[in-house]
C-alpha cells in the first residue's frame, strides 16, 4: 500500500515546487493556507500537477531530492513532467 508521496505543485508565479507527504489533500490545503513550506507561502495559490506514490518514505524523499537537486533547470523539470503526462 502506497502511503508516501512525492508531489509537484505549480505556484501562482508559475514556478514549480517539489515535496513529500503522506496525505496529498491535506498537504495541498496546508500550502494554500499559507502554512506550508516557506517557498510556497508567498506564491499562493498552488495547484497539484503531479504526484507519485511510494510504499517507503525514503524512496519518496529520494525522488524529491532528485527532482530538486538533479533537475535544477525549469526545462529539465518540465521535460520530466511531460514524460509523466503533465503538460504545463
Amino acid at each position: 500500500m502506497a502511503n508516501h508521496y512525492f508531489y509537484v505543485l505549480l505556484c501562482a508565479d508559475n514556478t514549480l515546487y517539489g515535496g513529500y507527504t503522506t496525505d496529498l489533500q491535506k498537504r495541498l490545503e496546508t500550502h494554500n493556507a499559507g502554512k506550508g513550506a516557506k517557498y510556497t507561502q508567498p506564491r499562493r495559490p498552488v495547484q497539484l500537477v503531479y504526484s507519485e506514490p511510494f510504499t517507503d518514505k525514503s524512496q519518496a524523499m529520494s525522488r524529491e531530492y532528485w527532482f530538486k537537486k538533479t533537475l535544477k533547470q525549469r526545462a529539465k523539470k518540465e521535460a520530466f513532467l511531460r514524460e509523466k503526462g503533465v503538460f504545463l
